[in-house]
């Protein structure tokens, strides 16, 4: 059991039955009265975000969740199958929880799968991924006094924004995090 006072950032509560995480904390000591910690928190199963206020005499349980390092095998009719490394035990895993990150996977990637209740209910990838740019209009000279970006396809069907310079055929870093661009991969 948690109390509000173990209430910080990244913490995975169960409130009222859901699981939740904290994505922002604050704590409010009023002239008056007693404690309160103010908190965005994120439900976990569905992604909305909401405001509450607990109070120091709230308590909490401890969601059933598990995280577990699995690689990436293959797609099967909008399921992704990952593998674990160590016993070849494969879980499923629906389109709808990686989003949009199901663009950007590739194959045997590691990535951390979140469990509640046996259930996969987030894809975390690693921070960064390279991919080839298949598609996109190719560069031109002038106009560079200001940061100017133009669409592109990477593999996968992932659309990003990228600067001027970036032709098809280059490799670049993406930022799983935004999405964005970050930076050029040098050729080797």
């Amino acid at each position: 059991m948690y109390s509000a006072s173990d209430l910080r950032k990244g913490l995975k509560i169960l409130w009222e039955g859901q699981p939740y995480e904290i994505v922002e904390f604050q704590f409010v000591k009023p002239g008056k009265g007693a404690a309160m910690y103010k908190c965005r928190v994120r439900h976990i199963l569905q992604g909305n975000t909401i405001e509450k206020t607990f109070r120091e005499v709230d308590s909490f349980a401890k969601p059933d969740l598990e995280g577990r390092e699995l690689q990436f095998s293959y797609e099967d009719g909008g399921q992704f199958v990952f593998s674990d490394p160590d016993t070849y035990e494969e879980f499923r895993v629906d389109g709808d929880v990686l989003g949009r990150n199901r663009l950007l996977l590739a194959d045997t990637m590691t990535v951390d799968v979140l469990f509640y209740n046996g259930k996969a209910v987030e894809v975390t990838l690693p921070i960064f991924v390279e991919k080839v740019i298949v598609e996109t209009e190719p560069g031109f000279k002038g106009n560079t006094a200001t940061n100017t970006y133009k669409p592109a396809k990477v593999e996968g069907g992932y659309e990003i924004q990228v600067p001027l310079f970036i032709n098809e055929g280059d490799n670049v870093r993406i930022d799983t995090r935004t999405g964005e661009y970050a930076d050029r991969v040098a050729k080797k």
